[in-house]
């Protein structure tokens, strides 16, 4: 598979979206952990206290270890300073995107909005395009042809994703993207999932961000300085590597055309601070599942669905022990995938063989290629 038939069986229009739709993988019928109704009203209550706590924290060390990089400007005391205000910006900022996205992080409407709008701007992800690609994602986890956010395609593109730990891919792309949609310019896959009520809203973020960027690039070459950069757009490119480490573990190697989440979406335990940063995203399956259950009830919903669930990863590395060979694997064999077991405790598995892939490919698998 050459890269272009690789990247052109990821589109959003073709052969793979036609697989999808015709059998029954586009909005289907997801499989959903059996939890009484009255406990999971419990859990999807919202709450303002959790969200503002973190936030404070976050947007607080983000302001301490910004005026540490400006008092130390010029020394090698900065680069402490910079990894920390790095990773709040260019890391932490995704998980709470994400969060605030999906309107669940607080109870207040405009809290969700303030810290979406933010997040999304650190990101350098326009908050409107990114608010329907990502609630395609849900709609159609790994389904090929549908879902735009797969980021280890089969074969993956590991120049892409080796790249993408110091934003070398993903800012660019950005740039040239805010550049497009600022003339209101949409991409094919925009035009597919967006509302084109929506759009003037996408071009008028993308003008604003644009203008926030050209004052920044004009302070730097006034003062002959980086520091205005370092601050403000950079930290996407030297802070942005946690964000793939956390990102890669959602999915990478896992069955795709499969409507189990239990099958192509990873539960890895954390310790306090990587929950910290990533937002409690690392219980997974249990966000897929159910979305609307906030972050900070994620560890009560692990409790209540641990018995339909595979065995979570104990950690970022025992994550990373599986999905290294899997991704190498498949660059030989593009049918290989990660089949998780299911617990005696567990419902069977729902929907197609994950993996299914339409017979006119080269890359046709069957639940015997799985491991």
């Amino acid at each position: 598979m050459t890269t272009r038939d690789r990247l052109s069986w990821y589109a959003l229009e073709g052969e793979a979206t036609d697989f999808a739709v015709a059998n029954g993988l586009s909005a289907a019928d997801w499989y959903r952990t059996d939890i009484p109704r009255k406990r999971m009203k419990e859990l999807m209550r919202r709450s303002d206290g959790p969200a503002i706590r973190d936030t404070i924290i976050w947007l607080g060390l983000i302001l301490l270890s910004g005026a540490g990089i400006v008092v130390t400007w010029g020394s090698w005391w900065v680069v402490p300073f910079a990894l920390v205000y790095g990773v709040l910006y260019g890391s932490a900022s995704d998980s709470r995107w994400h969060e605030a996205g999906h309107g669940t992080a607080f109870r207040t409407r405009w809290m969700d909005h303030a810290v979406y709008q933010i997040a999304c701007f650190f990101m350098m992800r326009n908050p409107v395009t990114w608010r329907y690609s990502h609630a395609r994602h849900h709609s159609d986890t790994l389904v090929v042809g549908r879902d735009p956010e797969i980021v280890a395609m089969r074969p993956a593109r590991l120049g892409r994703i080796l790249l993408n730990l110091v934003g070398l891919v993903d800012v660019p792309q950005a740039v040239v993207t805010t550049l497009r949609l600022s003339v209101g310019r949409f991409s094919r896959d925009e035009r597919e999932y967006v509302p084109a009520q929506e759009h003037a809203s996408a071009v008028r973020t993308a003008r604003i961000w644009l203008a926030v960027y050209g004052a920044v690039i004009a302070l730097a070459v006034v003062t002959t300085s980086w520091l205005p950069l370092v601050l403000i757009g950079g930290p996407r490119v030297y802070g942005c590597f946690m964000h793939v480490v956390y990102g890669l573990t959602q999915h990478a190697g896992m069955g795709e055309n499969v409507i189990d989440h239990r099958l192509n979406t990873r539960t890895v335990l954390m310790g306090p601070v990587n929950r910290f940063l990533y937002w409690n995203m690392n219980f997974h399956i249990e966000h897929h599942m159910f979305p609307m259950v906030p972050y900070h009830r994620l560890p009560e919903l692990h409790e209540e669905m641990r018995h339909d669930l595979p065995e979570p990863y104990p950690g970022l590395v025992a994550a990373y022990r599986e999905i290294v060979p899997a991704v190498l694997r498949q660059l030989r064999d593009p049918s290989y995938f990660v089949r998780r077991e299911l617990p005696a405790t567990a419902a069977p598995f729902h929907g197609p063989v994950d993996g299914l892939l339409p017979p006119t490919t080269t890359t046709t698998t069957t639940a015997a290629t799985a491991a």
